[in-house]
């Protein structure tokens, strides 16, 4: 369904009833890289899937930033009428989870971090702008083709073509422009007051994952007042594609506590 959300058109995906579970894409995601989670949760919960202004369906959002993004969920939250909200993140979208939480902890009732950064690493910041200028100057499909190389663990692009191709097919889909606008919103992101993050977190961290690598969840999670880590083997940075049985197992011990 499409929302007017503070002058940008959303796109957002809604299943189930009852208590809002709402589920925030990364970087090159779209609603669609959350069916794992859809399937396990929609019988038990409303679950929120937008595709981001800027990304996936919605429409373009030139001037994104973390801010606004935050802006634009708790927009989304107003409009539909929801007061708070389990919310999980991937990637660039635990960035944005993690100044929703502290913005608004009365609105996020606990956090879900899948491929956590608090923000990214100096020497990702001129890697980022880069890949906005390639996306806008040489399309998406050599970035696509990189990604997929580097951000897959070994054993799926070696046992799951099928995960491979949907992660290369999310990246091409995308639009140059939205892509390379994400890329410079993240290029700037700062990370957000860990001591504002009161309410309870799991981070899920893959083995593999060169974005977000172990040694840093660990980091960001002794940062956070009250959250806890898991590290998942053959996983790299798209966790809940490549091992999403271990993701929802995670969630439902982690919701059940």
């Amino acid at each position: 369904m499409q929302y007017l959300i503070n002058g940008k058109q959303m796109v957002v995906d809604s299943y189930g009833a009852g208590a809002a579970l709402l589920l925030v894409h990364g970087l090159g995601g779209t609603a669609n890289s959350w069916f794992p989670v859809v399937a396990a949760f929609a019988g038990s919960r409303r679950v929120i899937v937008p595709d981001l202004p800027g990304a996936g369906r919605s429409g373009p959002n030139p001037d994104v930033s973390i801010d606004s993004l935050v802006n634009d969920l708790l927009g989304l939250l107003d409009a539909l009428d929801i007061p708070c909200a389990q919310v999980v993140g991937h990637s660039m979208g635990t960035v944005i989870c993690q100044h929703l939480a502290a913005r608004a902890p009365h609105r996020v009732l606990d956090l879900v971090l899948l491929g956590p950064l608090a923000e990214p690493p100096a020497a990702a910041r001129p890697a980022l702008r880069a890949r906005a200028e390639a996306a806008l100057n040489q399309g998406l499909e050599g970035i696509a083709d990189t990604v997929c190389e580097r951000g897959l663990a070994a054993t799926t692009r070696a046992r799951q073509p099928v995960v491979t191709g949907f992660v290369r097919e999310l990246i091409v889909r995308q639009s140059p422009a939205g892509y390379a606008a994400h890329c410079l919103a993240l290029a700037a992101a700062v990370k957000a007051d860990p001591t504002l993050i009161q309410c309870r977190t799991l981070l899920l961290a893959g083995h593999e994952d060169t974005t977000s690598p172990p040694a840093s969840v660990v980091e960001l999670a002794a940062s956070l007042p009250r959250a806890t880590h898991i590290e998942l083997a053959d996983c790299g940075h798209w966790t809940a594609l490549e091992q999403p049985a271990a993701v929802v197992a995670a969630m439902q011990a982690f919701y059940a506590e």
